[in-house]
């Protein structure tokens, strides 16, 4: 039985399951317009989570046949996973940033082991011991998401509104979790008059109980050097100036006072940098420095794919050391072994 939700003036939520994933589901939301329904986000491309997003449409008063439009936060299978099958039964548009519709593009032109084959390569040059890579010289290709996401066919360009016919839908550029990540600021009066400014469907890129992932941006054919974490930091105060009425994320649930959540957030990565400073007075790889950060669970219960998703966000927050003159890289190692500085 589908869970929906109403959050007044004409704003739904749908919750999407996310097969074996401790997260649980994605909030799906559904926006009238004078054209017809549109979805923020669409779940993840699974059987199940496709039942549960008709039905929850069903609820709504509405069906998949009826959607008008699509809006992506980012591409991430948990978000765009369900989108190409909205519009195979409805027509409707797709609309995502330019950054992650390239990373779209390259995921449905790459071949599953050209991936394989950089995953390798990068996690070899992490300093991952030959036990964890093997399995990645022997590939099952089934075995990963989201190999042939849909190519969205609208680009949603930061400070510009969405094309909602009726509503004033503006998207706001929060690069980190992805490069292409938006939020997406309905500039209306709240239903119930809080106090603040409209209302924020925040994606993954705040949320109330937890702090987003936060890795490199993997593009086997592009060798500069990107600042993830940075980019989510500044993408954080910019959400917090906004300060919105109301916050409707993509997992978890509907939460207010936006400012003190981005603060909790600033605050838990400054304190995550000064505890790298601690680990990096000798020098460590940032699979060494992986297996000794503070996750959910120690670092031996922590699952293979797991373990690639802890490395690289290890690697973002030495990347932001590196670049605020905090650590360096140490010369002449192989595999990269960094230092505080």
């Amino acid at each position: 039985m589908a869970q929906v939700s109403d959050h007044g003036g004409g704003v739904r939520s749908i919750k999407v399951p996310i097969p074996d994933n401790p997260l649980g589901h994605t909030l799906v939301y559904v926006v009238g317009t004078d054209r017809g329904p549109v979805l923020i986000d669409t779940g993840w491309d699974d059987p199940a989570s496709w039942d549960t997003l008709t039905e929850g449409l069903t609820a709504c008063g509405t069906s998949a046949a009826e959607i008008h439009g699509v809006v992506i936060t980012h591409h991430h299978p948990d978000h765009h996973g369900l989108s190409g099958r909205v519009r195979e039964v409805s027509g409707a548009w797709i609309a995502m940033h330019a950054a992650d519709t390239a990373v779209v593009r390259r995921t449905r032109e790459a071949r599953p082991e050209r991936w394989f084959s950089y995953m390798t390569a990068k996690l070899m040059a992490a300093g991952a011991p030959e036990a964890h890579v093997a399995p990645l010289r022997t590939p099952r290709p089934r075995a990963l998401p989201g190999l042939s996401p849909a190519l969205p066919d609208r680009e949603i360009v930061p400070g510009e509104l969405v094309d909602l016919p009726g509503r004033r839908l503006r998207a706001i550029w929060t690069p980190g979790h992805t490069p292409g990540h938006v939020c997406l600021h309905l500039e209306e009066e709240h239903p119930a008059r809080l106090p603040g400014h409209g209302r924020l469907f925040s994606g993954d890129h705040l949320l109330p109980r937890i702090s987003p992932h936060i890795g490199l941006y993997e593009d086997p054919d592009d060798t500069t050097v990107t600042d993830p974490l940075g980019d989510y930091l500044d993408s954080l105060e910019r959400v917090g100036r906004l300060g919105p009425a109301e916050v409707l994320p993509a997992h978890q649930h509907a939460f207010t006072d936006a400012p003190s959540r981005v603060r909790e957030l600033l605050t838990h990565h400054e304190e995550r940098l000064t505890g790298l400073l601690t680990l990096l007075d000798t020098p460590l790889t940032p699979w060494q420095l992986a297996e000794r950060m503070e996750w959910n669970r120690p670092w031996e219960h922590i699952p293979h794919g797991s373990r690639n998703i802890a490395v690289s966000e290890a690697e973002a927050h030495v990347r932001r050391l590196v670049k605020l003159g905090r650590a360096e890289a140490v010369p002449g190692s192989d595999p990269v072994t960094y230092m505080a500085v």
